[in-house]
């Protein structure tokens, strides 16, 4: 990035993200679950607000930002259904600067954008590194987890075709008027749901508890990744730790092209699971 481009600073139009999944009954996003384990309401999943970045990313890196980019950030503060958000970039040499705020100015999301060769000193790679792992043993949620691939290989594909009416900042992408893409390019959320229906076939909990996102990196190897369309995925279980109040799961999915086997896309993901959800801790 030139020196010019360094001195970039982005700052996006407050939106009113949408809580997509508060008909889900029992989880973070649930107006009465979430109220009763000390949330405001149901929460706006963190995926959703990684599709407000996208613009910003976009200005910085251009539409190379889709084939080789990342997005890495960590969530500070919850919000709920209509909440309004800002985003802000601010660039740098190697990487970008990237932040949410609310109305009131409180930090709801914090990360790391950058575009071409893989970023080791992301947002999120620098929060794993620091995790003390503990053995399973110690674990109640998460007891029966292992650091370990997490079984074999399964195709995954998703459709974004439900999301678009919803998204805080639509793109000719999304829906497939863009020739410089080979059909229609999945936002953020969309990947990241992608992503997570390998870990819904894989999570072997022990009893309900209620999780909700700590950060989540997304990371284009040789992207986009496209609306429906096959991808081979490859997860395993990175790091287990706790706090007085969580499990917490670390873990990376990697999509592959089926036929050739060379990879697309990768995620890292922070989970945290809440004690006092579970009766575990009852």
């Amino acid at each position: 990035m030139s020196q010019a481009a360094a001195s970039v600073e982005i700052s996006g139009e407050f939106r009113r993200p949408r809580n997509l999944a508060q008909e889900i009954k029992g989880s973070i996003h649930d107006d009465a679950t979430a109220s009763k384990l000390g949330f405001r309401g149901g929460t706006v999943a963190g995926s959703v607000h990684m599709d407000q970045f996208v613009p910003a990313l976009l200005e910085l890196y251009g539409p190379d930002w889709f084939r080789r980019g990342t997005l890495s950030l960590t969530f500070k503060h919850a919000t709920v259904d209509n909440e309004a958000v800002r985003v802000f970039a601010q660039a740098g040499e190697t990487r970008a600067r990237l932040w949410m705020e609310n109305e009131a100015g409180d930090i709801v999301g914090e990360g790391t954008g950058s575009c071409g060769e893989p970023d080791p000193q992301s947002e999120v790679r620098q929060r794993l590194e620091g995790q003390g792992i503990v053995g399973a043993e110690t674990l109640r949620i998460l007891g029966r987890l292992k650091l370990a691939p997490m079984g074999e290989d399964v195709i995954v594909s998703a459709s974004a075709t439900k999301r678009l009416d919803t998204l805080t900042e639509p793109l000719p992408a999304y829906e497939g008027k863009d020739d410089r893409f080979a059909g229609s390019v999945l936002p953020p959320s969309a990947c990241v749901q992608l992503f997570c229906s390998v870990q819904r076939q894989r999570l072997d909990l022990d009893g309900p508890a209620v999780g909700l996102y700590g950060a989540i990196e997304v990371e284009y190897i040789d992207g986009p990744l496209l609306a429906d369309t096959d991808y081979s995925s490859h997860a395993r279980i990175l790091a287990l730790s706790e706090s007085p109040k969580t499990e917490n799961l670390w873990w990376e999915v990697v999509l592959s092209d089926p036929a050739t086997g060379k990879p697309v896309a990768r995620m890292l993901q922070y989970l945290r699971f809440l004690k006092g959800s579970s009766k575990l801790y009852a």
